[in-house]
C-alpha cells in the first residue's frame, strides 16, 4: 500500500498489518468526514477489535484511534479556514461540517492545537487575500482613468 501524507516511518515493534489496518480506518475516515464514526464501526471496518485497532493506532501514529481522528478533523478544519475565497465562511459553518457543534469546546481545542483561535486563522486568509484584491481594484481605477 502507498504511503500518504500522514503516513510516518514505522514504530519498532509495528507490523505491516497494524499500518494496513490504520490506513484503512484513515481512508475510511476521510470518505466520511461530515458524519461522526464511532469506533465500534470503524472496527468492522478493518477487522479488529477495539483492543487491536487502539494497539495498531499507537504503534502507527503513536496515539489513539480518536485523538488521531480528533487530530485529523483538526487539520481538516485548518485548512478549510486557510484556503476560505469568501467573505460569506464562517468559522461556525466550516465546524459543524466538520462534526464540531460544541463550538466553545471546539474553539478551545483548535486553539491549543495550533496555536491560535480559528477566527485568527480565517481572518489571516482574508488579510492574505485582501492586498490582491486591491491591486485588481487599483488596475481596473487606473484603466478607467487613463
Amino acid at each position: 500500500m502507498a504511503p500518504t501524507s500522514r503516513s510516518v516511518q514505522r514504530r519498532p515493534g509495528t507490523s505491516a498489518l497494524q499500518e494496513q489496518a490504520v490506513e484503512r480506518a484513515e481512508a475510511y475516515l476521510r470518505a466520511h468526514t461530515i458524519s461522526r464514526v464511532p469506533l465500534s464501526r470503524l472496527c468492522q471496518i478493518v477487522g479488529l477489535s477495539e483492543r487491536g485497532l487502539r494497539n495498531a493506532f499507537y504503534g502507527v501514529r503513536g496515539m489513539s484511534p480518536k485523538r488521531s481522528i480528533l487530530a485529523a478533523r483538526l487539520r481538516d478544519v485548518r485548512s478549510a479556514l486557510s484556503h476560505s475565497d469568501t467573505t460569506e465562511t464562517t468559522v461556525a459553518r466550516i465546524a459543524t461540517e466538520y462534526g464540531f457543534y460544541e463550538l466553545g469546546r471546539f474553539a478551545a481545542t483548535y486553539k491549543e492545537a495550533f496555536g491560535e483561535a480559528p477566527s485568527e486563522t480565517l481572518r489571516g486568509t482574508r488579510r492574505r487575500a485582501a492586498p490582491h484584491q486591491n491591486v485588481q481594484y487599483e488596475r481596473h481605477a487606473h484603466a478607467c482613468t487613463s
